[in-house]
């Protein structure tokens, strides 16, 4: 998991309030299947929002559990939502850029 700098953090943030949840975490947590379905999500889009439906006191934990799983930062966690950030592994494909030079 990479250390985003505050202004990264502050331009996804901004970047991520208009998105909408693309991943559930249930009662069940984190499993393999919400996983891959986490890491699915990043691939596609690199800036996401998880929803925290069932296990709300372990957000925290879980939030930082599926960042480390799929190779992606925490952004942040507002209420019950965290936004999630990982850039595509081809450059050429990417479509977010860091105002800083933070992910190589």
């Amino acid at each position: 998991m990479k250390i985003l700098s505050h202004s990264d953090i502050a331009y996804l943030k901004k970047k991520a309030h208009h998105l909408k949840a693309v991943v559930q975490i249930g009662k069940l947590g984190l499993t393999d299947a919400l996983a891959a379905a986490a890491d699915e999500a990043l691939e596609a889009h690199e800036l996401i929002k998880v929803k925290f439906v069932g296990c709300k006191e372990e957000r925290h934990e879980i939030a930082a559990a599926c960042a480390e799983r799929t190779g992606g930062a925490l952004v942040g966690i507002i209420g019950n939502v965290a936004i999630m950030y990982r850039p595509r592994k081809d450059p050429a494909k990417r479509t977010i850029k860091l105002p800083e030079a933070g992910w190589t």
